[in-house]
């Protein structure tokens, strides 16, 4: 390893330990920060009722997951899924495996027959290699993977919170929710860290334009 990126190693994980939402995620007992991006969407949204199916895409560690699905009720559902295990979350269906192989992308769907989803969460990212032309087309890629399953399985009305990072072809996929979906709004939680590209798309009203 170089020294550069032993210095910037090193410099990440004293960001990530001085974090105030990494401390705070630890002092409650969440699995990861991610948690307070959903937390403030669904104060501001309120996304998260009894009763819903929700699919959680990208879940592990399963912060987005621990939160939500007590949310749901007794007679709510939820169904996560990542590349990477994940710790079980109560009464949450986990599936383990990458969603761009259609064998997953098919067990996916069996569990979930099309127009059953109320809300679609996807928190999923590529793996960043640093260069930008490749990282971009690789969020693209999910991005239009997560836009298609939400497609085929969302209600007539269902929501779409979805990650997405600004930059090239950011604006043909705003574009291309607002041909879909009644309303789209952009949110930046505060959680999300200033210098991220990151943001999350909340698209509301599936087919009902």
């Amino acid at each position: 390893m170089s020294k550069k990126r032993t210095a910037s190693s090193k410099r990440w994980i004293a960001e990530h330990e001085n974090d105030p939402y990494v401390q705070e995620a630890r002092r409650l007992g969440f699995r990861s920060r991610a948690i307070f991006k959903l937390k403030e969407i669904n104060e501001r949204d309120r996304l998260l009722k009894p009763g819903l199916t929700v699919v959680d895409l990208g879940a592990a560690p399963g912060g987005w997951s621990q939160f939500a699905r007590p949310l749901l009720g007794k007679n709510g559902r939820m169904i996560a899924l990542d590349i990477l295990p994940m710790e079980p979350v109560p009464e949450v269906e986990f599936i383990c495996g990458d969603f761009r192989e259609n064998d997953v992308l098919a067990q996916l769907e069996a569990l979930t027959p099309p127009s059953s989803i109320d809300l679609v969460l996807s928190d999923i990212a590529p793996n960043i290699s640093g260069v930008d032309a490749a990282d971009a087309a690789a969020s693209s890629y999910l991005a239009d993977l997560v836009l298609d399953f939400a497609e085929a399985r969302l209600k007539k009305g269902g929501v779409l919170l979805t990650k997405v990072f600004q930059g090239e072809g950011y604006e043909a996929y705003v574009k291309a929710l607002r041909g879909k979906f009644g309303s789209v709004t952009v949110r930046k939680p505060k959680a999300s860290r200033p210098r991220s590209r990151e943001v999350y798309l909340l698209a509301r009203n599936y087919g009902v334009l």
